[in-house]
């Protein structure tokens, strides 16, 4: 009897491994989607405030107080993420906080008050902050350690993301059939991605407490031996993770680098219109401009650490030594600006001083990411991101004093810069001396041992 050829058990193991790898990267683009609705909400906010300002009788000042407010909230909520992981899956907490978003646009469009408008930007914030530690700690759950650079800068990018192709959109829109459109379709978009996440989304394999059902089958034989140690990890004290040396160094870094993000976000249109000439309709298409040089800078920044990681380079000099010279070598250019009066050159200086500075980001996360058992990712994010975010509580704010009290709004915005600059090198030399999360692991991982 002749029996048919069975299919060889390497020939299987090689296409498990490969769906799911494919597998890994659609949940992971249905993140970044997700990211890309935040940050488009954000910038909703910023595209809506002149005309919302004429409906309502505000004053900038009111407008400024309302986006602080947002940013608090923001801060504030970034600190339940791993509350909201332990209460809730991934599946449950994503699509609840997702929801949430999509409501938070509508009562403005119903009522449009100031106090309506504070109260929905707040709700929209406190949402909004622990989404960011949630999406990554969902993102790494279908990424071992060592590969988590690439997917960390897809994330990121979705700020630049959302200011190219979501921005343009929500202006057409709100100047076409008026600002509360905009608000409309960012509540529609945000359903519409909820529907898809039904569907599709499962947890993977790499965050253990989790990881069961198809997510344990989907894991590539390659990690399994890493994902199975990883799972009897115990918990930790968290008082032992945020006293790291590079948990502690690394929260003014990436806070003084998200300033930044936030002020081009807030005020760079108005200084490219203001302080260099530009006419109003240019200034908010150059906008794209510093969005453009950062996403080369993540994805090629982020690729390169993972290459170099997957060829045995240590994590400190991937994800702290490296990031930290670009961040140096940025704040550096950032300072030259006030003594430049060519507005092309001005223009180069703030696209490439904030471009290859914002790959921090997604590398630093990582780091984080690394030196906490991954049971207590979300948490350790969570809190890592609210302090992130204080930088966007500060930024956009002390920018607008240092253009008040400046001698002019061009020279304002341009010292803006370089204060951000100075700040953001600073921080990173810090990092550069004292962090390491390869050492910080094992003193992390000590404390349990000793427990």
């Amino acid at each position: 009897m002749v029996h048919p050829q069975s299919t060889p058990p390497v020939a299987l193991a090689a296409t498990a491994g490969s769906e799911s790898r494919r597998k890994a990267w659609s949940l992971t683009a249905l993140l970044v989607v997700l990211y890309v609705v935040n940050y488009g909400d954000k910038a909703a906010f910023g595209i809506i405030a002149q005309a919302l300002g004429e409906e309502l009788g505000i004053s900038a000042a009111q407008i400024g107080l309302v986006g602080s407010l947002f940013f608090f909230a923001f801060t504030v909520g970034g600190f339940f993420a791993g509350a909201l992981n332990r209460w809730m899956s991934l599946r449950t907490v994503l699509l609840v906080l997702a929801l949430v978003w999509a409501a938070a646009m509508l009562p403005l469009v119903v009522a449009a008050t100031f106090a309506v408008l504070i109260g929905s930007r707040m709700l929209l914030g406190f949402a909004e902050g622990p989404s960011s530690a949630l999406i990554h700690t969902a993102a790494y759950s279908w990424h071992p350690s060592s590969r988590r650079g690439f997917p960390g800068a897809l994330l990121a990018s979705a700020a630049s993301v959302a200011k190219i192709v979501l921005a343009p959109l929500l202006a057409y829109l709100s100047v076409t059939f008026g600002w509360r459109s905009a608000l409309i379709t960012m509540a529609v978009i945000g359903i519409v991605w909820c529907v898809f996440w039904l569907r599709f989304w499962e947890v993977g394999p790499y965050i253990p407490a989790k990881a069961t059902g198809p997510a344990k089958k989907a894991r590539g034989a390659e990690d399994e031996d890493t994902a199975a140690s990883d799972s009897d990890e115990p918990r930790v004290p968290w008082a032992r993770i945020f006293l790291t040396r590079t948990f502690l160094t690394g929260v003014p870094l990436v806070a003084s680098i998200y300033a930044l993000v936030t002020v081009v976000l807030t005020w760079l249109p108005s200084y490219f219109e203001v302080g260099l000439g530009f006419s109003r309709l240019e200034a908010g298409s150059m906008l794209a401009i510093p969005s453009i040089v950062g996403l080369i800078s993540l994805i090629g920044g982020t690729l390169l650490s993972d290459y170099l990681l997957a060829r045995g380079w240590s994590s400190r000099v991937v994800r702290i030594v490296g990031p930290s010279l670009l961040v140096i070598v940025g704040g550096g250019i950032l300072c030259l600006l006030p003594s430049i009066e060519n507005a092309a050159a001005a223009v180069a200086i703030v696209s490439i001083g904030y471009g290859v500075g914002v790959v921090v980001l997604p590398l630093s996360n990582a780091a984080v990411s690394e030196i906490c058992p991954p049971q207590q990712t979300a948490g350790t994010l969570g809190v890592f991101l609210a302090l992130m975010a204080i930088g966007g509580l500060v930024g956009p704010y002390v920018t607008g004093l240092i253009v008040d009290a400046a001698a002019s709004p061009g020279l304002g915005y341009a010292t803006a810069f370089q204060v951000l600059g100075i700040a953001a090198a600073v921080s990173a030399v810090l990092t550069l001396l004292f962090a390491d999360p390869e050492r910080d692991k094992v003193i992390v991982r000590s404390a349990a041992a000793q427990a």
